[in-house]
């Protein structure tokens, strides 16, 4: 079983930087794939960006160029860094593993115009 919890959440000024970590117990290193989602009010949850254990990435189209997902096995946590964010990026932010499945709590993300 996989626990994940997440951080880094706030608000911050459109064109400004977050990162989120999403810090995971258990086998990290054996987890298939990483991810990160987030979910607007009344809209449904949507992938942002998820990042395989042989490295490979795939991002929203609305994000990228603009966001970067990093996986360290070495402290068993991935992180998305976000740049250049926008009003329309305001969301809870959800960290998910595939293989095993798993969801953290989610951290508020707060882009004011």
């Amino acid at each position: 079983q996989v626990r994940l919890v997440e951080s880094g959440g706030g608000l911050v000024q459109a064109g400004g930087s977050l990162r989120l970590s999403c810090a995971a117990s258990g086998s990290f290193f054996s987890i298939n794939i990483m991810g990160w989602y987030r979910q607007a009010p009344g809209k449904q949850r949507e992938m942002v960006a998820i990042r395989t254990r042989g490295g490979s990435a795939n991002y929203a189209e609305s994000v990228k160029g603009r966001f970067t997902i990093a996986r360290d096995n070495a402290k068993n946590t991935v992180y998305l860094q976000m740049n250049s964010l926008k009003p329309e990026d305001t969301a809870v932010y959800y960290c998910r593993s595939i293989g095993p499945e798993s969801w953290g709590q989610g951290t508020q993300v707060t882009v004011s115009s």
